[in-house]
């Protein structure tokens, strides 16, 4: 089997999932400040293949990219003490969750990609703050690359990766020779916990810095977010004594029977 030369594995930095978001104040976006972020947990599951790939031997190198403020640089870190070998920092002010969208990312980590020539981009299926799924397939098409979506597994023959994802009607299971861009499925894997040797060796390990601005690509916002508001509160529930009772309400009430 040949061994492939190289792993990139893109990471976003997010509002830690247990966190009970907030509005801020100026119904711009979400709270970000003094609110717990972590590695978005797709982007993790990425990181994880991309780790067990080298540890079966099949890419002697994994990197790690991010995009965003200098706070970015503690995700990569968690992903160097997972086992990813060094990493990449696109520094940039603009907010990472609502003014620098998909295609903008998409265009970054293609110049990446260009620089690394790796045989394999693994990036999350989506973030969990925009939801957007769109940057894996972006990149694909940027680079002219084949790709494959919502990976369940992984199997690597040389040259040909073999993909299982995950469809609205069951199991797919597709074939392409790299260069590839796959996008990690919630299935595809459990990471790993970073152990406190890794988590010491990792502050020793590389990070390259590079400017967002400095990369020659277009990042305007192609979507304006007019106004961010909570949901409205539900209405209480109704408590009734039989099914009689209620299969009346749900058809001369509520309409759904």
């Amino acid at each position: 089997m040949n061994i492939m030369s190289k792993a990139v594995v893109a990471v976003k930095r997010v509002i830690d999932y247990a966190v009970k978001v907030r509005i801020a104040a100026a119904k711009d976006g979400v709270e970000l400040n003094n609110v717990k972020m972590s590695m978005n947990p797709f982007c993790e599951i990425a990181v994880e293949e991309a780790i067990r790939l080298k540890e079966a031997k099949t890419v002697d190198e994994v990197v790690v990219v991010s995009i965003g403020p200098k706070q970015s640089q503690e995700t990569i870190r968690t992903a160097l003490a997972m086992g990813a070998d060094r990493g990449i920092h696109i520094t940039t002010d603009m907010r990472i969750d609502n003014d620098l969208q998909p295609l903008s990312v998409a265009k970054l980590l293609a110049e990446v990609a260009k620089k690394e020539e790796p045989d394999i981009f693994i990036v999350g299926k989506q973030s969990i703050d925009s939801d957007a799924a769109q940057t894996g397939p972006m990149l694909a098409q940027l680079l002219d690359w084949p790709q494959c979506t919502f990976a369940s597994e992984i199997k690597l023959d040389g040259s040909n990766i073999s993909v299982t994802r995950e469809t609205d009607v069951g199991l797919e299971t597709l074939s392409m020779n790299t260069p590839a861009v796959i996008t990690a499925d919630l299935r595809l894997n459990e990471p790993r916990y970073a152990t406190l040797p890794n988590i010491m060796k990792a502050k020793k390990k590389k990070i390259e810095a590079m400017a967002a601005e400095d990369m020659g690509v277009d990042l305007a916002p192609r979507i304006e977010i007019i106004e961010v508001n909570d949901p409205p509160v539900r209405e209480a529930g109704e408590t009734v004594e039989d099914v009689d009772t209620l299969v009346d309400k749900l058809k001369n009430e509520a309409g759904v029977l």
